[in-house]
C-alpha cells in the first residue's frame, strides 16, 4: 500500500506535468505517422521508378525492332525494283542504261548495292548492335538513292543512245520476245521469235543472263529439239539461235 500511495501523492503533487508530456508524445507519435507516411511513399516512388525503367527498356527494344525491320523492307524492296530490270528481258531493252556499266550511275548504283548486301547479316539479330545497324542502314539509304538515280536517267534517256537502225531492231527484238514469252503462241512461234530477236540484238545490247534464264524457264521443253520448218525459217534467217554474251 505504500507504493501505490507514493505513486498517487507523486501524481496529486505534480499533476500539471500531465499536459507537456501529453505534447511531447503527442509530438513522437504525429512523428511516427510522417516517417510511416514518407517510408510508404519512398516505397512507391522505388517502385514506379523500377517500372518505369522496365517499360523504358521495352518502348526501346521495340524501338529498335521496328528500325531493323523497316531497313530490311527498305533493302527487300530496293532489291526488287532491280530485279525488275534483271527479269524482264523486255524491261532492260525499254531502258538500257540500267544495265550498261559503261554508265557512272549504273556503276554507283551495283557498288552501293554489294556494299549493302555485305553488310546485310545471315542473323538479323546482329543488327540488334546499334554501331552495326547504323552501318547497314545508311548503306541500305545509299542504294536507295543510288538506284533511284539511275532509274531517273534510264527513263529519262531510253533508247535515245542508239542510232536509228539500232532502235528499230530494238523494237522487232522486244516485239519478238513478248511473243516468245506468249503461252497463246505455238511452239514454233515462241522458238522462232526467240531466236529471231536475239538475232536482232546481236552488237547491240546484252540481255542481263538473269532474264534470258527466266524468260527460257519459262518457255522450257521448247527450245530443245527444233522442228524442220523452225529450222529452216532460222537458217534462211542466217543462223541458229544466239545466247548474249556467247
Amino acid at each position: 500500500m505504500g507504493t501505490v500511495d507514493s505513486i498517487w501523492d507523486f501524481l496529486g503533487s505534480y499533476w500539471w506535468l500531465v499536459f507537456p508530456l501529453s505534447g511531447i508524445v503527442g509530438g513522437w507519435i504525429r512523428g511516427a505517422q510522417v516517417w510511416d507516411e514518407r517510408r510508404r511513399k519512398d516505397k512507391l516512388e522505388m517502385y514506379r521508378l523500377k517500372h518505369a525503367d522496365a517499360q523504358a527498356a521495352q518502348v526501346d527494344d521495340e524501338a529498335l525492332t521496328s528500325e531493323i525491320e523497316r531497313t530490311l523492307s527498305a533493302h527487300d524492296d530496293t532489291q526488287r525494283r532491280w530485279l525488275e530490270y534483271e527479269l524482264d528481258a523486255v524491261k532492260a531493252l525499254e531502258y538500257p542504261l540500267m544495265q550498261d556499266m559503261r554508265e557512272q550511275v549504273t556503276v554507283d548504283f551495283h557498288r552501293a548495292r554489294r556494299a549493302a548486301e555485305d553488310l546485310r547479316p545471315d542473323d538479323v539479330d546482329e543488327l540488334r548492335v546499334r554501331r552495326r545497324l547504323d552501318r547497314y542502314r545508311d548503306a541500305v539509304r545509299e542504294m536507295q538513292v543510288r538506284f533511284d538515280v539511275a532509274e531517273r536517267e534510264a527513263k529519262r534517256r531510253r533508247a535515245s543512245d542508239f542510232s536509228p537502225a539500232e532502235r528499230q531492231a530494238l523494237d522487232r527484238a522486244k516485239k519478238l520476245l513478248a511473243l516468245a514469252d506468249d503461252e497463246g503462241s505455238s511452239q514454233a512461234e515462241r522458238q522462232s521469235a526467240y531466236r529471231r530477236a536475239m538475232k536482232e540484238l546481236e552488237g547491240i545490247v546484252v540481255l542481263p543472263d538473269a532474264a534470258t534464264d527466266a524468260l527460257e524457264q519459262r518457255i522450257a521443253g521448247l527450245l530443245g529439239p527444233v522442228p524442220r520448218d523452225v529450222a529452216r525459217d532460222d537458217d534462211a534467217a542466217g543462223g541458229a539461235g544466239h545466247r548474249p554474251g556467247t
